[in-house]
């Protein structure tokens, strides 16, 4: 019986079962979906819901406790584009989706999404108001006329 013993350990050590909650967690931010197997979207759900509850205060302590679980182009996404979506939410940030088993394992696939649709924020970029000056045209070259090849000559047997 497995008594007290909390999350999954997918057969890795600590650090790789780190690394690899931190990349999915990372994918599901940058995506928007992540399209994985279900008891790795049930592990690192949990984590998700924490991570933005953490973040909706909006403040640098926020980052500096999202910072060891994500990317740090993870957290800027995270902070400028997700978080807002959900300030009026409570919980329930994700969703899963299940799309049936994988033939090589038979392992259950499911799509993990935001329950609330997360659209990018689109940066105005600043105009440039330099003039590039015109390059000289150039004078045109005549062209030379093209070859004209003679097909190859062959070789015939010559039978004695």
């Amino acid at each position: 019986m497995r008594k007290n013993v909390f999350g999954r350990k997918f057969k890795r050590n600590v650090n790789q079962r780190q690394t690899l909650f931190k990349g999915l967690m990372a994918s599901l931010i940058m995506y928007g979906n992540l399209k994985t197997t279900e008891a790795k979207s049930k592990a690192i759900k949990g984590e998700i819901d924490k991570l933005v509850t953490r973040a909706r205060k909006d403040t640098m302590l926020a980052k500096k406790l999202l910072e060891p679980h994500l990317s740090a182009e993870a957290v800027g996404k995270f902070m400028t584009e997700v978080v807002p979506v959900f300030k009026d939410r409570n919980s329930g940030f994700t969703r899963t989706v299940r799309l049936g088993q994988r033939l090589k394992d038979n392992a259950t696939l499911v799509l993990m999404t935001w329950t609330d649709e997360v659209l990018p924020v689109k940066k105005e970029q600043p105009k440039k108001n330099v003039k590039k000056a015109k390059a000289p045209a150039k004078a045109a070259k005549p062209k030379k006329p093209a070859r004209k090849i003679a097909p190859a000559k062959t070789k015939k047997a010559v039978k004695k």
